[in-house]
């Protein structure tokens, strides 16, 4: 395997997440398909975020850090682009989500 330095290794994961985000923030996918089929969603990454930010000292709302993610205010983006999930949506999130 190509060896890294921490600091090259710290730049490609945010470029990969950078990416990641810009691709979702194109796509149509909703949130609860990703869910389905993934085990997270944009919401989760948007917790990822902030529990880092927190983890880091900077305090963030749940809002700041959905924005971020979704390039929006999450209301505005469920407006626009999320549709109600179907019975069959719902029922494979019931089946794949964790089991506590």
């Amino acid at each position: 395997m190509t060896e890294f330095s921490e600091e090259q290794r710290l730049a490609f994961e945010a470029a990969a997440f950078r990416r990641l985000v810009e691709h979702l923030r194109g796509s149509d996918v909703q949130n609860i398909d990703l869910m389905n089929l993934a085990g997270f969603c944009r919401n989760c990454l948007s917790n990822w975020y902030r529990e880092a930010a927190e983890n880091s000292g900077i305090a963030m709302s749940k809002e700041e850090s959905r924005e971020i993610i979704y390039g929006m205010p999450y209301e505005e983006w469920r407006s626009r682009h999320q549709r109600d999930a179907s019975a069959e949506q719902q029922a494979a999130f019931v089946r794949n989500r964790p089991k506590e």
